[in-house]
């Protein structure tokens, strides 16, 4: 079940909040707990267990490591977190990477080896499962929970009804933002909840909502299009603008997602920290990432760039470390060789700027800071977009006018004129302007400017849920 649905909103949500309010306080993580767990199975089956056991190891792996501290027990803490992160990492390994491995082995197999075609090993076979909606996030939340706890940054929890609701939070659960328990642990023992902050979180949610079915699916079926051409039949204005729709559409789908979790968890009366602040206006790709997926590089900068050693030890051995952290940051979001690359595209930025190009952008004006990191940021779209490398290598090299293609031809005009506005307006919703001109209203203007827009916004995207069967979410997969 995605939030961008008529199930969910009209039938699974209404009755949720219903059953939360109606409740007594005590019972309302009962209540999110069960819903939650629901809202998974609906579209994920007998995967839930999956979810139920990493709920269970991490819980009980959060009692252990307290009680080893307690009793001054250090080495048994540290064994009990690595106990817990080997787990989770096998967890995740096992369902993203397997059968990625194992056609990688094949292949190298039967290109390089032929004698190893005839050696079958049990890791060389593919095993016929799909990946668990969400997994990736799942398990990084549950993973930072014991070393939280061993840190002292967070209290175990004692009740696992309370740390059951924290892993399967419904409004992040499938999706993001990633939370740390530390942060979120406070709020699932008891938070307030008030008419204020559930008006916000329907206006926060609908803007989610807008931005995912009125502008990321519009603007995806342009890039469906280009995505879907022959090689032969694309140009380099063309390719450009295929990209572009998929700037946007990664943007709005993600962010929008994001959006509806932030809305929805104010309507329970929960405080999720915001992941994404306008990364289309950054005029450096080192202010891209510091605003761009906010929990992920948090997450990767807490729990695996620090315990590396950061930048402490050394020029090599930070940049040895910032390796390893964009190599992880590509492979977390798909098995496929281009995130890999995708990652490693953005370490070598990142390092240019480090070393050399950072300064020169900050004394450049700005709109050469914003050319040259929207430039670089939709290459690296072009890269995380296309999984087969051969098509993805024919793609790069139309984008940069190689191998003699045309500049334009009359399929460009068509979908610039078909899809100048949505592109317009996705332009204008990708910078702060609205909201700047949403808090210079007065008292009143916003209130009357919010009632209509929810009001109206509901309305369009049910019209446009009922009528439209495109309703992609590109996260899903990661």
């Amino acid at each position: 079940m995605v939030f961008s649905t008529p199930a969910f909103m009209f039938y699974f949500l209404v009755l949720t909040l219903a059953a939360y309010y109606i409740v007594p306080r005590g019972g309302r993580n009962v209540v999110l707990l069960c819903a939650s767990l629901i809202f998974y199975y609906w579209g994920e089956r007998i995967y839930v267990l999956i979810m139920v056991l990493s709920t269970a190891i991490d819980f009980t792996h959060g009692l252990l490591v307290e009680r080893c501290k307690a009793r001054g027990n250090d080495k048994g803490a540290r064994m009990a977190v690595a106990s817990s992160i080997i787990f989770n990492l096998a967890l995740l390994g096992f369902f993203k990477y397997w059968n990625f491995i194992a056609g990688s082995f094949a292949a190298a197999g039967l290109e390089f080896m032929p004698i190893i075609q005839y050696i079958r090993l049990p890791f060389m076979d593919p095993i016929p499962f799909h990946l668990p909606i969400g997994i990736s996030f799942y398990t990084f939340q549950t993973m930072s929970y014991t070393i939280d706890v061993y840190r002292g940054d967070a209290r175990a929890q004692r009740s696992i009804l309370n740390f059951g609701t924290f892993v399967t939070l419904f409004p992040q659960l499938i999706a993001g933002p990633i939370i740390k328990y530390k942060d979120l642990g406070d709020q699932i023992d008891q938070r307030a909840c008030s008419t204020e902050k559930f008006a916000s979180g329907v206006q926060i949610f609908m803007v989610g909502m807008a931005k995912k079915l009125l502008i990321a699916n519009n603007v995806g079926l342009l890039w469906d299009s280009y995505k879907a051409m022959a090689l032969s039949d694309l140009t380099v204005a063309g390719a450009w603008l295929g990209v572009l729709a998929f700037t946007f559409q990664i943007y709005f789908d993600f962010s929008g997602y994001s959006d509806m979790a932030v809305g929805l968890g104010r309507m329970l009366g929960f405080e999720f920290l915001p992941n994404f602040n306008y990364p289309y206006i950054s005029k450096s790709i080192t202010e891209f990432w510091r605003r761009w997926h906010i929990s992920l590089s948090t997450w990767f900068r807490e729990y695996l760039y620090i315990p590396l050693g950061g930048n402490r030890r050394g020029k090599p051995r930070w940049m040895f470390n910032l390796f390893v952290v964009w190599a992880a940051t590509g492979i977390w979001h798909g098995a496929s060789w281009n995130y890999l690359f995708w990652g490693l595209y953005f370490f070598a930025l990142l390092m240019l700027e480090k070393f050399f190009l950072l300064d020169r952008l900050k004394q450049a004006p700005a709109a050469v800071g914003h050319i040259y990191t929207l430039l670089l940021v939709m290459v690296s779209w072009a890269i995380f977009a296309i999984e087969d490398l051969g098509h993805l290598g024919g793609y790069l090299k139309v984008m940069f006018g190689l191998g003699g293609v045309p500049l334009a031809d009359g399929a460009l005009g068509y979908y610039l004129t078909s899809y100048l506005p949505i592109l317009c307006a996705a332009a204008l919703a990708a910078t702060p302007l609205g909201a700047a001109l949403y808090r210079h209203m007065g008292t009143r203007a916003q209130q009357i400017t919010c009632v209509v827009l929810v009001a109206g916004g509901l309305l369009v995207c049910t019209a446009y849920l009922v009528a439209s069967t495109y309703n992609p979410f590109l996260y899903f997969r990661f």
